[in-house]
C-alpha cells in the first residue's frame, strides 16, 4: 500500500514537471508578437497593437494569412500553392530563430525563415502597416530585418508596400491575381512596376495588356483617373539597393490596392484601372470613359495596350456585358481546361460564333459558350450570370445633354478668344504703324547727319580695329560669362543699352554692355566710342577690354566697377552717408583729372557730351571713372568748336549753346562738370527743387544762396561735421563759374583743376548762371523777370518740374 502511494506521487511529480516544462516552452502569443518558444494555432490570433490587421489560419483559405481588421478582407498568405491543415496547424518561432508552421500528417515542417546562424534574439511582429515581420534584436537596442511579409505580396497592395526589384538580392515585388475569387492559387494577371519607363503595367502570362502612363508634373498617372489619385503620395525610389513604387494615402485613412481575377486594379476609393476591357487594338472613335470599368477596350485609350489586330468579325466598340439569366444551352459548347473570366473571355472574343459565356464551375473555372441564339434565348426567372457581347452604341446615353454642354464650351472658347484676340491685333497693328512712322522719320534724319555714315559693314568695323590691343570676344562666350544676359546679371540701363555684370573663363569679372538694337546707337556710333576708348589711357577712364561682334550684335567689354555709378550713392538718403565730404573731394577731383585729359592730352581733343552722376562710375575705393562714350565728339587739337544737327546729351546738364544752337566745344563739358559738381555738394539732381519760394533748378538755387551769404546751406546735411568751410566755399565758387551763361566766361579744365587744388583766393566772381530766372510770389501770381530786362509776364501759379531725358 505504502508502495503504491509513493508510486502515485512519482507520477503526479513527472506530470507537474511535464506541464510546468511545457508551460514554459509552449507559451501562446497573447500579444502583437511571437517571442522565442512562443506559438500561434488554429484557435488564436496575433493582432497588430492597434487592431488594424491580425494574423491567422484561415479555414476558408486554408492558409495562414494577414486579414484586416476593419472589414476582415485577406490582404496576404503564405505559399498560395500550398495549402495546409488548418486544425492541427501551429506557428512557431523557436530558440534557434527558425519561424516555421507545423501540422499533422507532415513530417517536415514549413520554413517560413531560417537563420543561417541560430539566434534566440528575435522576435516576430505584426505591426499596424499590415506588415509581419521577423526582427533580431540587437544589444544597442536596435533592430534589423529578417524576413518580412511585406517581400512577398499576394494579390494586394497596401500602403508602404513595394512593387518593384531589390537590386542587393534581385528579388521581384508584384501582385498577382487569383485564378479565382474562391480560389486564392496564383493567376495570370499581374501587377508590376516598370522602372525603366516608370510606369505600372498590367501583364496576362508576360504580355503588357494596361500602363499607368508616366507619372506628370501634377504628381499623377496619365492613365489613372484624376479623382481616383488626388488621396494618394506616390513613392518612387531609384538607386543601386532598389527600383521600388509604393504609396501612402494623404489623410492617413487605410486603402489598399488589389489586382482581381478580371485584371481590374480596384482600389477603396474606386477602381483605378481596367485591364480587363484591353481587347488588342486601337479604336478609330476613342474609348468614352466615366470611370475604368466603363472602358470599351480594344484601343490604346486609357492606358490599353495593342497586342493583336481585331478579329474581322468584330466591330471596334463591342463589349462583354454581365447579364443576369440563363442562356437557352441547346446550341452551347463547353471547355474545361480555362484559367477562369480571362480565359474564356479571350477564346470568345476570338471565336466569330461566339456572342456570349459564363464560367463552367462554381469556382469559376472551365467556361460555357453561347452562340448567338443562345443570347437571345434567355430565361430571365433564373438568378445567374453570364456575359453577352453588346454592339456600341451610336451615341452614349445623355448625349444630348452633353452635345449641349460641348455646344456651350466650344461657344465660350471662341468669345474668350476674340475678346483676347480683337485688341491684341489693334494693337500689334497701331503699334506696327507707329514703328513705320518712326522708321521713317529716322530715315530722314539718318540722310541729313553729317557723322553718320550711309554704309558701314560689320566686317569693315572687325578689320578696323585688329591693330588695336582691343580683344574680340566671341559671342557664346559672352552668353556664358552674363549667363544669357539674365536679369540677376543686370548692372542698370544705360542710354544706348542695358549694362550687365559677367565673369570670364579666366574668372575676371567685367561689364557688358550691349546696344539695344532700337536704340539711336548704331553702327556709327559703337565704331566712334571703339575708336575714342581704345585710345584712351587714364586712371579716371573706365577700361575697354574687348568688344563682341556678332551678326547684329554690338557689345562693349570694360572693367567692372563693383561700386556701380555715382548716382546709387548720391541720389540715396541712406547710402550718401557712405559718401563723407573727403570722399566727394576726391571723387570732384578724379573727375575733373579725366575731363582734363579728354580735352588737353589725349592724343585727339575729346568732348564727352554727357557727363552726368549716372556716368561716373566707382572703383573699390570708390576713386571716380569717366564711362560712356557713345555721344562723344573727337577734334583735332587745333579745332575748337564745332556746329552739329545732332543734339545728344541729357536735359539738365547740356550747356544752353549746346541745347539751343548745337554749338559744341570743351566748355559744353565745363557746363555739364559745373552741374554735376554742385549735385555732389548738395546729394540733390538738378531738377529736384520744387519749392514755390526757390528756383526750380539746383543752378539757380545755388547762385541765390551764394548772392545771399548762405551759400554753406547748400551743402548736404548728411555730411554733418565732416566737411572743411573754406573747401565747400572753393567748390561752390568754381561749380558756379564753369555754369555761367556764356561759354566764353567758364574756365577751361585746367583752370578748374587749379582752383580746386590751389588754395589762393579766388578773384574771379561768377556771373548769372545759365537757365536762371527769378520767381517772386504776389497773391496767388507767379512774375518773372529776366535779370536783363525790364520786361515782366504774369501768370497763374502751376506746378511744373523739369523731366530728365534724352535728346533724340
Amino acid at each position: 500500500m505504502i508502495s503504491f502511494k509513493r508510486n502515485k506521487q512519482i507520477v503526479w511529480i513527472y506530470l507537474w514537471l511535464w506541464w510546468n516544462t511545457t508551460a514554459n516552452i509552449c507559451v501562446k502569443a497573447t500579444s502583437d508578437s511571437l517571442k522565442p518558444g512562443d506559438t500561434l494555432n488554429s484557435k488564436s490570433k496575433l493582432c497588430s497593437e492597434q487592431g488594424k490587421f491580425c494574423l491567422y489560419f484561415d479555414s476558408e483559405e486554408a492558409h495562414l494569412v494577414v486579414s484586416s481588421g476593419v472589414d476582415g478582407a485577406v490582404v496576404w498568405m503564405y505559399d498560395r500553392n500550398q495549402p495546409i491543415a488548418i486544425d492541427s496547424a501551429v506557428l512557431s518561432l523557436d530558440y534557434s530563430g527558425v519561424l516555421k508552421i507545423e501540422f499533422q500528417n507532415r513530417n517536415v515542417p514549413i520554413i517560413i525563415y531560417y537563420s543561417p546562424q541560430p539566434t534566440n534574439d528575435t522576435v516576430a511582429t505584426m505591426l499596424d502597416t499590415g506588415n509581419f515581420v521577423l526582427q533580431q534584436l540587437h544589444p544597442n537596442g536596435t533592430k534589423s530585418i529578417l524576413w518580412q511579409s511585406f517581400d512577398s505580396p499576394v494579390d494586394t497592395l497596401l500602403p508602404t508596400m513595394k512593387l518593384g526589384v531589390n537590386r542587393k538580392t534581385g528579388h521581384n515585388w508584384s501582385l498577382v491575381s487569383r485564378l479565382a475569387h474562391s480560389l486564392p492559387t496564383p493567376g495570370e494577371l499581374s501587377l508590376e512596376w516598370e522602372p525603366k519607363e516608370g510606369e505600372l503595367n498590367i501583364r496576362k502570362s508576360g504580355k503588357v495588356h494596361w500602363k499607368s502612363g508616366k507619372l506628370k508634373s501634377n504628381g499623377m498617372f496619365e492613365n489613372i483617373p484624376a479623382k481616383v489619385q488626388r488621396i494618394y503620395q506616390y513613392i518612387i525610389v531609384s538607386n543601386k539597393d532598389e527600383d521600388s513604387f509604393a504609396f501612402e494615402v494623404k489623410d492617413g485613412k487605410f486603402i489598399r490596392w488589389f489586382i482581381s481575377p478580371k485584371g481590374r486594379l480596384i482600389s477603396d476609393a474606386g477602381s483605378t484601372s481596367n485591364a480587363d476591357m484591353c481587347y488588342g487594338y486601337k479604336s478609330d472613335e476613342g474609348c468614352q470613359v466615366a470611370n475604368a470599368d466603363m472602358c470599351y477596350g480594344y484601343n490604346s485609350d486609357g492606358g490599353c495596350q495593342k497586342w493583336e489586330e481585331i478579329p474581322n468579325c468584330r466591330e471596334p466598340g463591342e463589349v462583354f456585358r454581365k447579364m443576369v439569366g440563363r442562356p437557352n444551352k441547346d446550341n452551347a459548347t463547353t471547355d474545361e481546361p480555362a484559367n477562369g473570366y480571362d480565359d474564356c473571355k479571350m477564346r470568345c472574343w476570338r471565336n466569330c460564333n461566339c456572342y456570349g459565356f459564363e464560367e463552367l464551375y462554381s469556382n469559376f473555372t472551365g467556361c460555357i459558350y453561347y452562340s448567338w441564339n443562345s443570347t437571345q434565348d434567355v430565361d430571365l426567372d433564373k438568378k445567374n450570370n453570364f456575359y453577352a457581347l453588346v454592339k456600341p452604341t451610336k451615341s452614349p446615353p445623355n448625349s444630348h445633354v452633353n452635345a449641349g454642354k460641348r455646344r456651350i464650351w466650344i461657344g465660350a472658347a471662341i468669345a474668350t478668344a476674340l475678346l483676347i484676340l480683337c485688341p491684341l491685333i489693334l494693337f500689334l497693328a497701331k503699334k506696327k504703324q507707329k514703328y513705320a512712322l518712326q522708321g521713317k522719320k529716322s530715315k530722314r534724319k539718318e540722310g541729313k547727319m553729317k557723322d553718320l555714315a550711309e554704309s558701314y559693314d560689320i566686317k569693315d568695323l572687325e578689320n578696323d580695329f585688329k591693330g588695336h590691343d582691343i580683344k574680340v570676344f566671341n559671342f557664346t562666350s559672352i552668353l556664358e560669362a552674363t549667363m544669357d544676359f539674365s536679369s540677376e546679371n543686370k548692372l542698370g540701363q544705360g542710354g544706348y543699352g542695358p549694362v550687365y555684370k559677367g565673369i570670364l573663363a579666366t574668372g575676371q569679372e567685367v561689364a557688358v554692355k550691349r546696344l539695344s538694337k532700337t536704340s539711336g546707337q548704331g553702327i556709327v556710333e559703337f565704331r566712334n566710342e571703339l575708336a575714342l576708348i581704345c585710345e584712351l589711357q587714364h586712371t579716371n577712364l573706365v577700361q575697354l577690354l574687348g568688344c563682341c561682334i556678332h551678326e547684329e550684335e554690338r557689345i562693349l567689354i570694360y572693367e567692372y566697377m563693383p561700386n556701380k555709378s555715382l548716382d546709387f550713392y548720391l541720389f540715396d538718403c541712406t547710402r550718401k552717408k557712405l559718401l563723407d565730404w573727403k570722399k566727394r573731394l576726391n571723387i570732384i577731383e578724379g573727375i575733373s583729372q579725366g575731363l582734363l585729359y579728354l580735352h588737353k592730352y589725349s592724343r585727339l581733343k575729346i568732348i564727352h557730351r554727357d557727363l552726368k552722376a549716372s556716368n561716373i562710375l566707382l572703383d573699390e575705393n570708390l576713386n571716380p571713372k569717366i564711362s560712356d562714350f557713345g555721344m562723344a565728339r573727337m577734334f583735332t587739337q587745333q579745332e575748337s568748336i564745332v556746329n552739329t544737327n545732332r543734339i545728344v546729351g541729357t536735359y539738365g546738364y547740356m550747356s544752353p549753346e549746346y541745347a539751343m544752337e548745337g554749338i559744341c566745344s570743351t566748355k559744353s563739358d565745363v557746363y555739364s562738370f559745373g552741374v554735376l559738381l554742385l549735385e555732389i555738394i548738395c546729394g540733390r539732381k538738378n531738377n529736384s527743387f520744387h519749392d514755390v519760394d526757390r528756383p526750380l533748378n539746383l543752378i539757380g538755387h545755388a547762385w541765390e544762396l551764394w548772392n545771399d551769404g548762405e551759400y554753406l546751406q547748400l551743402l548736404d546735411p548728411s555730411l554733418c561735421d565732416t566737411f572743411v568751410p573754406d573747401e565747400v566755399q572753393r567748390c561752390i565758387h568754381v561749380g558756379l563759374l564753369c555754369v555761367q551763361q556764356y561759354a566764353n566766361d567758364r574756365p577751361t579744365m585746367s583752370d578748374v583743376i587749379s582752383m580746386l587744388t590751389n588754395k589762393y583766393k579766388l578773384t574771379t566772381l561768377p556771373r548769372r548762371p545759365a537757365f536762371y530766372i527769378r520767381r517772386e510770389i504776389y497773391d496767388g501770381e507767379t512774375t518773372s523777370k529776366g535779370p536783363d530786362t525790364d520786361t515782366y509776364s504774369t501768370t497763374a501759379i502751376s506746378t511744373s518740374c523739369e523731366v530728365e531725358g534724352k535728346y533724340k
